[in-house]
């Protein structure tokens, strides 16, 4: 059995990394896995074919990326967040690869990496693990956040687009869906939420739809001793540290204003700050809390310390898919303070390995970070995170239920 993954984006991060790890999860369990994609790094794995290997093929990627995105210039009030369209891409059913594989399994596929109409050619059993929302709408990846629901009644007059019209780009781009997507394509949810999401939507309601979740590698994240990450990190304090993170918290969905309301009630002598990702420094200055900011960090020794450095690691997202870097934080032994919404209430159980606090309330998600860090259960708490994620979502756990899925689908 061959498995061939589609997947577009830097494999070191976002939501390619957890397809990454699906891949080298589904090898460790003796799955010939392989992967197409456009990411610049490979890790010299020669199951990793990339199409970025010379500056030809680069410059063929920016003008595809282009296509993909000019049409939103017809809508000058739109939101400017990303909308993908799926008119261009490399045409991957030409490959040995492709004709060497059993199953397809698609992942994010944006950016001008796979052109829909494509998908029309697969005449062999196909997955799609839908990562974020753009696989069931017309265009755009976090409709939930903007409040729309047009997806479930076929787009058109979109509120990303800022669009007044029925038969704008929005309904293009779901009806081009329409036509080409493969009846037999089998469509995965990473959480129970997005799945329910799917069912609901006009595109998929009639498909086999599944939740199988993403993956965490539990042998890269894992407990150490916060004291000592503290000090390998130069986090010099005896306050209870309080770590918030993304790879961009600017983007609004990731709910860092929620946060940001938060600290108001928190007592600025008993807490210590620490920061990761695209945030504006400037404005944690203005917060009179103690605080660290890491940056973007792009070694995994460095996120598995800061991980382990925090008492709570707090994440404000108003939509997640899953919620990768909770899963992340709860290897390693830090509780999660986060709200009771989208795919994160699949990972946090209430009081047991974290806190969900109530939808959108900024004043619970600071109790919830008083009531982890004064828990007289709180070592039980982080013994609780990391059982969790090992058990429900480690590597070889999620990929022997694709394995399973496989099996089922080959003829």
């Amino acid at each position: 059995m061959t498995i061939l993954h589609i997947i577009s984006g830097d494999l070191t991060g976002g939501a390619a990394r957890g397809a990454y790890w699906l891949h080298n999860a589904l090898i460790e369990i003796g799955v010939d896995s392989k992967i197409w994609t456009n990411s610049n790094v490979t890790f010299n794995d020669k199951n990793i074919y990339s199409i970025k290997r010379s500056k030809k093929d680069c410059f063929f990627e920016f003008v595809r990326k282009q296509i993909d995105g000019k049409l939103q210039i017809f809508y000058p009030n739109r939101k400017k967040v990303i909308f993908s369209t799926g008119f261009a891409g490399v045409d991957f059913t030409k490959s040995n690869l492709f004709k060497d594989a059993d199953v397809i399994h698609l992942h994010w596929i944006n950016n001008g990496f796979v052109k829909i109409k494509h998908l029309s050619k697969i005449d062999k059993p196909i997955v799609w693990t839908m990562r974020d929302m753009w696989p069931m709408t017309g265009g755009c990846h976090i409709a939930s956040a903007l409040k729309c629901d047009n997806f479930k009644s076929g787009c058109g007059n979109c509120k990303q687009l800022n669009s007044n019209h029925k038969y704008d780009l929005s309904r293009l781009v779901l009806n081009n869906k329409r036509k080409y997507l493969p009846k037999h394509l089998k469509i995965i949810g990473i959480s129970k939420w997005i799945s329910e999401e799917a069912n609901n939507s006009t595109l998929f309601r009639d498909f086999d739809v599944r939740t199988i979740h993403n993956s965490i590698n539990t042998n890269d994240f894992y407990p150490l001793n916060k004291r000592l990450a503290r000090e390998m990190l130069g986090i010099k304090t005896n306050k209870k540290v309080v770590l918030v993170g993304a790879q961009n918290l600017k983007i609004f969905h990731k709910g860092f204003d929620k946060f940001i309301e938060a600290t108001r009630y928190l007592d600025k002598d008993k807490y210590f700050l620490c920061f990761f990702g695209n945030v504006d420094d400037e404005l944690l200055h203005t917060l009179g809390f103690e605080y660290l900011n890491f940056g973007f960090l792009y070694d995994l020794p460095s996120l598995r310390l800061l991980y382990n450095a925090g008492d709570v690691f707090v994440t404000p997202s108003l939509i997640e898919a899953f919620g990768k870097t909770i899963g992340e934080a709860m290897a390693c032994g830090t509780p999660v303070v986060c709200f009771d919404v989208t795919g994160p209430k699949d990972i946090v159980t209430h009081k047991k390995d974290g806190y969900l606090a109530k939808c959108f309330e900024v004043i619970d998600l600071a109790n919830g970070i008083e009531w982890i860090v004064n828990n007289n259960r709180y070592e039980k708490l982080c013994v609780n995170a990391r059982e969790k994620v090992v058990t429900e979502f480690d590597g070889k756990v999620i990929a022997k239920k694709y394995h399973e899925l496989y099996k089922s689908i080959i003829k």
